[in-house]
């Protein structure tokens, strides 16, 4: 396999803003693996949280290229588990993981001829609507942002203000659609317990990442006395955090980029579900290259957040689109992504 890759800026339609910070454009890493005249893709956003950037996890890539261009994509899970096995132990490796393991996907099913959730045995038939998030915003830019994408079955509300209910309340009178909310760790235990009631009359389906990651002792208590079902976000970084979240969450978001990839997160499903938990995935600010890989997933979850690409001014792919949160697959092979500007060229 030949490996390359290249920094893209994926400029946004609007200013997205959540708890911690805001982005207007968001850089973004692809990979491009080739072999037998096909080309795999995959692509890893950076986060300053995590503390992903361009410069280490290209380097982290490139630790471990004689691996990958020596490696079969006959055998997926056995290249990407020797290439997580060499990379380095901190959170912004699974970054570049996810990319690799995304590619190295993606040149599998089209080498094989099928897309990946097919040669997973998986089908299509019954899968979940996606959510169209709204960032943190006045209330009134909020209902604007709304009203541009009506129809949607379900929105996502970023929360983490001081009127968090009056948000939610004032964009209640514009739509009947299930809401769900994310504060990104903006609350404590006490307002988890307080909103929660309230948010449910309003017809909100659950409630993702209301505490801060360290404060355990509060999502204890958050879970036992919540009206709403509790998603964790921060909380469940990688398959080693499912176990943790049993007993202070309902349920689980898998993202790709954190968790290192697909091969990754159908672990994090199957001990998700051994532990009675939920499972949703979601995506970060990313183009259609790795909103195709998440929605291979699809067929194994509860609730998928999936609409980054949709928040974008301009792509850089085709591949999987949304059509008022319903996932449309392309008829194409892998995870069925090609770059609009055609294959990256080699180093």
């Amino acid at each position: 396999m030949q490996l390359t890759y290249q920094k893209f800026d994926l400029p946004l339609k609007h200013v997205f803003t959540i708890s911690r910070g805001s982005v207007a454009v968001q850089e973004t890493l692809v990979v491009q693996l080739a072999a037998g005249g096909r080309f795999g893709y995959g692509e890893a956003t950076t986060n300053s949280f995590y503390g992903a950037t361009i410069p280490n996890m290209t380097a982290a890539i490139e630790s471990v290229r004689p691996l990958v261009e020596n490696g079969s994509p006959d055998d997926p899970l056995k290249l990407i588990a020797d290439i997580a096995e060499k990379l380095p132990c901190e959170k912004f490796a699974k970054f570049a993981l996810n990319a690799l393991d995304q590619a190295i996907h993606d040149l599998w099913g089209k080498l094989k001829g099928a897309p990946v959730y097919k040669l997973w045995g998986l089908s299509t038939d019954k899968i979940p609507y996606s959510d169209y998030t709204l960032g943190i915003d006045t209330p009134e830019k909020m209902v604007a942002k709304l009203k541009e994408m009506p129809g949607w079955p379900v929105y996502k509300i970023k929360l983490g203000t001081s009127d968090d209910l009056g948000i939610i309340r004032e964009l209640r009178r514009h739509t009947n659609a299930l809401f769900r909310v994310d504060a990104n760790c903006g609350w404590t235990a006490e307002q988890t317990i307080e909103f929660a009631p309230v948010l449910k009359k309003l017809n909100v389906e659950f409630i993702e990442q209301p505490l801060p990651p360290e404060d355990v002792d509060g999502a204890r208590r958050a879970f036992e006395k919540s009206a709403l079902p509790l998603i964790a976000d921060e909380n469940c970084i990688t398959e080693e955090d499912v176990d943790r979240c049993a007993g202070r969450f309902h349920g689980i978001n898998i993202k790709l980029v954190k968790c290192g990839g697909l091969a990754a997160a159908r672990r994090m499903v199957t001990r998700a579900r051994a532990l009675g938990l939920q499972v949703m995935a979601g995506c970060m600010t990313e183009s259609t290259v790795g909103i195709s890989a998440l929605a291979q997933l699809l067929p194994l979850l509860d609730y998928v957040d999936m609409d980054g690409a949709v928040l974008l001014a301009k792509d850089i792919a085709t591949g999987v689109r949304l059509d008022r949160g319903q996932c449309i697959y392309p008829q194409a092979n892998g995870t069925g992504v090609e770059l609009i500007d055609g294959p990256l060229k080699t180093h």
